[in-house]
């Protein structure tokens, strides 16, 4: 891969090249991808979204739009530092094709702004909870309908596929979607392969999937683009990652695991001896001790030892990925980031403990329990009279369920994929509260 390519400023429709050269620098087309995305519904809606809290409206909590925010920052200065020292290696990129070290922070920033733009209600248990619904649910009914790899979307219903297809579907009157430039599509796409086969390898990339099949032309055409080298044979897509998604999920995973932390740590879930003694293993080398002591509360006591443990954690990931920079454009860097971080220890028992104290607390399982019956109810209801007006047998309560669907989701899907995933789409967009109510609406 190369860097040139890899920083692509096209955009989906575009009939002649875009040029660093010719760009405005008051305005540069990365940093407009940053503004279309924070002015669209679906970034909005991530402020009614869970976290780690599902339902909480504890002043404190972080929601997916506190997180996502927090993520771009940090992904920012990742970025702008991994920026630096490749401008450093490679001049030409500068002094040829004009691009700046700020060029990079402004491409991580857009795509970790956009992480979680895909992610349905109710957390993680969102995700499952759709997926459940066709594995073991009543959706079960339609397998026979679908394709392997179709349904294989549908039984493992993954936030980051939904996500491109957010950023990139066309609608009526719009083309392309948001029409973000390559470059900052490339660096969403963690997981640069479709939902089979799953999990073929220990590769990161591998982990997850990152585009549906009704995606998956624009998918391909996004990843030649860019360059991104294929790693899947025969019918199978699937590609090594864009350089710079290794910076997204590393900014991903430094704000979840100290900020869901601190969540924890606020909510009581985690006591203030617990937390000072995990945090202070992360910044024990930088930590100003008389600063720490003159600290008077604990909120400000841990919002300090935050920053320190942040900071550390990004200079050790931008560490990581300049020592591997020449095997990642090769593509032979199999590994998330933190997982080569010199912190790693620090950052598993931060894990570990947050699984016990907090991922797993009875709050926390009550309300996903709440958010799973109510994403298999909507698909239930909504699936059923999707399909049955296609079928030309809807009953009245079909006709009355489809009046209450959003208008631009009125519209006709002529396969049963397209169809079931249009409602799945439907619901993942909803806000945790707007679930609640559609919820109340049809079991009324």
């Amino acid at each position: 891969m190369h860097w040139e390519q890899l920083l692509s400023l096209k955009r989906q429709g575009d009939t002649s090249k875009r040029l660093r050269t010719e760009q405005d620098d008051t305005r540069l087309g990365f940093e407009v991808d940053y503004d279309r995305i924070i002015f669209s519904a679906p970034f909005r809606s991530l402020q009614d979204k869970t976290q780690v809290i599902p339902l909480s409206k504890t002043d404190f909590v972080h929601t997916r739009l506190t997180h996502s925010l927090e993520v771009s920052v940090v992904g920012r200065s990742i970025g702008r530092l991994v920026g630096k020292k490749i401008i450093e290696k490679y001049p030409h990129l500068k002094e040829i094709h004009g691009f700046q070290a700020n060029d990079f922070g402004a491409i991580v920033a857009a795509a970790s702004l956009a992480h979680d733009i895909g992610n349905p209600p109710f957390g993680h248990s969102g995700e499952k909870a759709i997926g459940e619904y066709f594995s073991i649910g009543n959706g079960q009914k339609y397998k026979d309908q679908l394709t392997k790899k179709e349904w294989q979307d549908l039984i493992d219903f993954e936030g980051n596929a939904n996500g491109f297809s957010v950023l990139t579907s066309p609608r009526l009157g719009i083309e392309g979607g948001l029409r973000l430039t390559y470059a900052v599509l490339g660096a969403f796409m963690k997981y640069p392969k479709e939902s089979l086969p799953k999990k073929p390898t220990q590769n990161i990339s591998d982990k997850k999937y990152g585009f549906f099949q009704s995606d998956k032309e624009s998918f391909k055409e996004v990843a030649e683009e860019l360059g991104l080298i294929p790693n899947k044979t025969g019918d199978d897509i699937g590609y090594e990652r864009h350089p710079l998604a290794y910076l997204v999920e590393a900014a991903d995973d430094i704000c979840y695991t100290i900020i869901d932390f601190e969540d924890g740590i606020n909510l009581g879930l985690v006591s203030e001896d617990y937390a000072l003694e995990y945090l202070i293993k992360l910044v024990k080398d930088t930590i100003d001790t008389p600063k720490y002591q003159s600290l008077t509360n604990k909120e400000d006591r841990i919002s300090y030892l935050r920053a320190l443990a942040i900071g550390n954690l990004i200079n050790d990931a931008v560490r990581v990925f300049i020592e591997n920079e020449e095997a990642i454009l090769k593509g032979d860097f199999p590994y998330a980031l933190m997982d080569k971080s010199k912190y790693k220890a620090q950052i598993d028992d931060i894990i570990q403990l947050s699984v016990k104290k907090i991922y797993q607390s009875r709050e926390v399982i009550e309300k996903e329990l709440t958010g799973y019956q109510i994403i298999n109810n909507l698909l239930d209801k909504f699936c059923t009279a999707y399909n049955n007006d296609f079928d030309g047998v809807k009953t009245n309560y079909d006709s009355l369920l489809l009046k209450i669907l959003p208008e631009k989701h009125l519209v006709k899907k002529e396969s049963t994929y397209e169809r079931l995933l249009h409602i799945c789409h439907f619901v993942s967009l909803l806000t945790d509260g707007k679930a609640v109510l559609y919820n109340k609406i049809i079991t009324a």
